[in-house]
Parts: structure tokens; C-alpha cells; sequence
């Protein structure tokens, strides 16, 4: 018997944007690996799926991937999730995929939303050519020299940000890069979701004359901050999307 390491994505937020193969997916598997058992659960109830789950976080990676893997290479059916999202998107499970790939065991993704692209085409900036940093360092020295580092990017770039850091991040840009024009999307697919599409002195201002909650996506395009790539031709359709 082959067993498989199923990569199912999840809904980022609103709990109705969860696929059909998803649900399917996830009531045929013998095991369920995920960030946050008691998080999972909500979701999980909501489709009517009874797994076993195993936590699997950054602190638990290394010790569990080898585990996981071989129950995989035994035969076992298994799926990993995240909290939100694709699974392997700034959080351990691409450590899970490169132990799968090192003992040749087999793998199936299982696409669905994630965060980082449902702001990018909801910014209004290019979409053609993008580069996702992950989230921002923590430390302002290294802040600094990430945001240094993308001074000449001609590509939209996109950052992952959270609510306590927000404030700091936006200063951080503003005094590395200038008082550009950003995209700042939060609580997507929610109920309170906001797309704010200002400079950076203007966001700051926004924010701070609210309780700052939810995940934040943070976009910016140097070259050109408002409209479509000057590279796309008029109606031009890609075929893959």
C-alpha cells in the first residue's frame, strides 16, 4: 500500500472558502498534521471531519517530520495544514516537504487560498512580476537592511506583517524607502476585511487612530506604484492563472 503526504490549503478566514477536494481530501486521510490542534478543530467540525491531528509547529518540526514521513512510507495517508492558507507559506511545513522529497515519499497538493495572493490582485499594483518576502524581521537593524535591500526592486513586492508590529513596520519604510504609496490589506475574506491603498505617512495615520487587529499583507511597486505592468500589452490574457 502507497501511502501520500496530502498539502491541503485552507481558508484564510471566511470558513466557506474551502474546496470540494479539500472536505474530501481530509475525510480520507488516517492522520492530520496542523499548527494549532485546538484552531483546527473549528474548521474541522464545521465540514463534519473526525481525524486524528498531530501538532506540527516550528518548535515541533524536527523532532516530528521524520515521523510523520515514515508513517507515510508505511502506507498511512496524510495531510498537513496550516492555521490559514497553503501550508508550506511562512510556516514549517516546507520542512515537512523537503523530509518527504529527501526519502522519496510521495506528495499531492491539494491548492487553495492564500493570503498573499488575494491581496496582490486586490492592490491594484502589477501583477505580472511579484516577490513575497515573508514576514519582516523582527529586529530593527534587520528590518532596515531588508527594506535596503529591495530599494531598486522593480517588482511588486509583498510582505506578511502582524497587528503588534504594524506601526513599527510602517515608520521602518517610510524612513528606509520614503513616504511611498502602499497597499495595506488586513482581515481578508472577513467580515471587517480592509484594503488600504495610501503613502506610508497617511497609513500610519490610519492605523493609529484604530485597535490594529487582524494579519496584515504590506505591497508596494517602486517603478509603478498605481496601474498595470507598462510591459503588458493591451488585452493581454494569460492562459495560466
Amino acid at each position: 500500500m502507497v501511502g501520500t503526504l496530502y498539502l491541503v490549503a485552507t481558508p484564510i478566514g471566511n470558513l466557506g472558502d474551502f474546496t470540494y477536494r479539500a472536505v474530501e481530501t481530509l475525510k480520507n486521510v488516517d492522520l492530520i498534521a496542523c499548527e494549532d490542534t485546538r484552531h483546527s478543530k473549528i474548521l474541522l467540525a464545521r465540514y463534519g471531519i473526525d481525524k486524528p491531528l498531530t501538532g506540527f509547529f516550528d518548535f515541533s518540526e524536527k523532532e516530528k517530520a521524520p515521523r510523520i514521513i515514515e508513517k507515510v512510507k508505511n502506507g498511512a495517508k496524510v495531510a498537513l495544514i496550516s492555521d490559514a492558507g497553503t501550508p508550506g507559506i511562512s510556516d514549517p511545513g516546507y520542512r515537512l516537504v523537503a523530509e518527504a522529497i529527501r526519502v522519496g515519499a510521495r506528495m499531492e497538493a491539494i491548492p487553495g487560498p492564500t493570503a498573499l495572493v488575494a491581496a496582490l490582485v486586490l492592490s491594484g499594483l502589477p501583477t505580472d512580476r511579484f516577490v513575497f518576502e515573508g514576514f519582516f524581521p523582527v529586529k530593527a537593524g534587520q528590518k532596515k537592511a531588508r527594506l535596503l535591500s529591495l530599494k531598486d526592486e522593480p517588482r511588486t513586492v509583498i510582505f506578511y506583517e502582524s497587528p503588534h508590529r504594524l506601526l513599527k513596520t510602517l515608520e521602518a519604510i517610510r524612513e528606509t524607502l520614503g513616504d511611498l504609496e502602499i497597499v495595506v490589506a488586513r482581515e481578508l475574506t472577513k467580515k471587517f476585511e480592509e484594503v488600504v491603498r495610501k503613502r506610508v505617512s497617511e497609513a500610519i495615520t490610519h492605523f493609529s487612530h484604530k485597535k490594529v487587529l487582524g494579519e496584515f499583507v504590506i505591497l508596494w511597486n517602486l517603478m509603478n506604484p498605481g496601474g498595470s505592468s507598462p510591459n503588458e500589452p493591451p488585452g493581454f490574457i494569460r492562459r495560466l492563472r
